[in-house]
């Protein structure tokens, strides 16, 4: 794991801050509303390389750490949850080629080539006919001398259609298990995706989370070597979960920003007096505080163990980390519904200053990204075989 440098993070942050608020922010409105890819976004992000951040710098990139990545997340999200999610994703995959493809020469060929051109890779992990279950695969990877194909059947390929590489989970082969699955690098050159659906959703519009019919073929070089029940424990589940809520804990602090604009206009209208909802805003002001230290303890966790392969494949890790994102999808919840209180009409009104609508539409699709339900499910078997920490 990169070694976290405080000057490279804060520089960082500061670069999504003013790509969010100068680029992202003015078209935030009308990626929501549109349900399109950010374009303008990460046209910016590319430009200032930050697609390849979390790539080492021998291979060309960042080098940057996981407290990087969650700073940006945190940073754009409050200026376009589109944008801030999409970009957590990518890293997600990222992550999982850096910490588990450098012993496969065309892994680590591709990882310099990613941080030349700042591709953007996009994930497909769950299947129709499987439950949402993602440790589970129908799919298989289908060999014929030094050449693959697959086909998959997604319920969510989020922007696909935008990005230029999808890493797909499968069946190691025909004859396999259903959880002896494997990770495939896929590059569109070599794939078809034939959309299942349209994309009209209540919130996270701009990720084009469409389904699709995602047919492939290559080389078996870019099938990434570990197992990817060990690439899922190790990177994929911790990385997920910590950027996700990073993002979240972004769009939770923009809410709470404007509801303390609104308070601080009330107050400007009716000098010496308080307004009524400030002790509301304190309240609220004291669970983001909550929702940050749960971020920032998990940040440093990860930190700690990254590379402690026994630790990070613990069932005890791994229930901190399902903790992590059932406990900020409830959070962002309900900062955003108090915001919504203390700013009244004017946090409801959509063509108001103060306005949280879409804030809150988002807040709501945090417990679906893994339905919390099955999240807790796989808590609760793992609570019966694990040791007390």
């Amino acid at each position: 794991m990169p070694v976290d440098s405080p000057s490279l993070s804060s520089e960082l942050v500061e670069k999504a801050h003013k790509i969010g608020a100068e680029i992202a922010a003015p078209h935030a409105a009308a990626v929501d509303r549109d349900a399109r890819f950010p374009t303008e976004a990460f046209d910016a992000l590319r430009k200032a390389r930050m697609l390849g951040a979390f790539i080492p710098q021998a291979f060309g990139g960042m080098g940057c750490s996981i407290a990087d990545l969650s700073g940006v997340c945190t940073a754009l999200a409050q200026y376009c949850s589109a944008t801030a999610m999409i970009y957590a994703m990518h890293q997600i995959q990222v992550a999982c080629i850096v910490r588990h493809g450098q012993s496969a020469p065309h892994l680590r060929n591709y990882l310099t080539q990613l941080a030349e051109n700042e591709w953007l890779i996009a994930s497909a992990t769950t299947e129709l006919g499987v439950g949402g279950d993602v440790r589970t695969s129908l799919c298989t990877v289908e060999r014929t001398g030094d050449r693959f194909a697959l086909a998959k059947k997604a319920p969510v390929i989020s922007y696909a259609e935008s990005a230029d590489d999808i890493l797909v989970t499968a069946r190691r082969a025909p004859d396999a298990p259903s959880s002896d699955q494997v990770i495939v690098l896929t590059h569109k050159r070599d794939m078809t995706l034939e959309p299942l659906s349209t994309w009209d959703t209540l919130g996270y519009r701009g990720t084009c989370s469409l389904d699709f019919t995602l047919t492939a073929t290559g080389h078996v070089d870019q099938i990434v070597p570990q197992p990817y029940a060990e690439i899922s424990s190790q990177t994929m589940l911790p990385t997920s979960h910590i950027l996700w809520s990073s993002g979240w804990l972004g769009i939770a602090t923009a809410a709470v920003n404007r509801a303390r604009a609104y308070i601080r206009a009330e107050a400007r209208k009716n000098p010496g007096k308080t307004p009524v909802a400030s002790v509301r805003l304190a309240e609220v002001v004291a669970t983001l505080h909550s929702m940050r230290a749960t971020v920032n303890d998990a940040v440093q966790e990860y930190m700690r163990v990254a590379d402690d392969v026994d630790a990070v494949s613990s069932m005890s890790f791994a229930i901190r980390m399902n903790n992590l994102k059932i406990n900020c999808s409830q959070f962002i919840v309900d900062i955003v519904s108090q915001c919504m209180l203390i700013c009244g009409m004017a946090g409801y009104k959509i063509d108001s200053q103060y306005t949280l609508g879409q804030h809150l539409r988002d807040a709501y699709g945090a417990a679906l990204m893994i339905n919390n339900d099955r999240i807790l499910g796989n808590t609760s078997s793992m609570l019966l075989v694990s040791k007390d920490d």
